[in-house]
């Protein structure tokens, strides 16, 4: 199962309900949200910021790798969505925010650096795709929220669908050629080259298959503030986040 702190309730009254509905959202006395495409930098301006603003990183990406990660060991079909939801329901996951990334245990394993298997990367859309599997990560993602008093998190649905209450969202973009740059450069330094070209053409299908799938799609917020980081920087990237949120919320100044 997957671990969290939360439990089943016992029967309330109307008004409680309605109470625990508009609390459900916004555990934290701030929530800033980061969506978008494939290779657009969500994670690293999330972990940026968080480090500045003293906040905790909550990378949705290790939880959803996670899952795969088991589901790829149990040899299930990974487009059946029914044993997708029994891989969440067999195992016990815990995720635990430390020195700025995500610890991930799968019973009690440790597979943090696991998880960042290249091949196992390109079966992460699966697990994106399965609606109850989905379901049960945004229950652990808000369970996650609940324990820290200032949150940022990044994925594509979290101005949207985890947090449509957070009191900052960003929407993160660049052309696809520049993410396709940004991308072998960071397999280049790991010492796996690859293809350009081939590179471009990934992200571009998975910027395609993250848009038209049926739940949680890749798309921004209504009042989320959009960023094109094309041309930047990290480090001008991160200052153009930071200026926006002290704009926003002049107690973190």
């Amino acid at each position: 199962m997957i671990a969290s702190s939360m439990r089943p309730s016992k029967a309330a009254s109307a008004p409680a309900r309605t109470k625990k509905r508009a609390d459900e959202f916004l555990m934290a006395e701030l929530v800033i949200t980061i969506d978008g495409p494939a290779a657009s930098g969500k994670s690293t301006m999330a972990r940026l910021l968080a480090e500045r603003l003293g906040a905790t990183f909550l990378d949705t990406g290790a939880m959803y790798r996670a899952v795969t990660l088991a589901a790829v060991r149990d040899h299930v079909e990974l487009r059946d969505e029914e044993q997708l939801a029994r891989v969440v329901e067999r195992h016990r996951f815990d995720f635990e925010a430390a020195r700025g990334k995500m610890l991930v245990r799968i019973d009690g394993e440790d597979v943090t650096e696991a998880i960042r298997d290249n091949e196992l990367t390109a079966q992460v859309r699966y697990i994106a795709s399965a609606g109850r599997v989905r379901a049960r990560l945004v229950e652990m993602q808000r369970a996650f929220a609940r324990k820290h008093r200032q949150v940022v998190t990044e994925g594509r649905d979290q101005g949207t669908v985890v947090f449509p209450d957070a009191t900052i969202k960003f929407f993160l973009t660049a052309g696809a050629a520049e993410r396709a740059r940004r991308r072998k450069e960071e397999l280049d330094a790991k010492g796996l080259p690859a293809d350009l070209e081939q590179i471009r053409e990934a992200i571009e299908a998975r910027d395609r298959s993250d848009e038209n799938r049926a739940v949680g799609p890749l798309k921004a917020a209504p009042d989320a503030i959009r960023v094109d980081t094309t041309g930047l920087s990290i480090e001008e990237a991160a200052e153009r986040f930071y200026h926006h949120v002290e704009e926003r919320c002049p107690r973190n100044r």
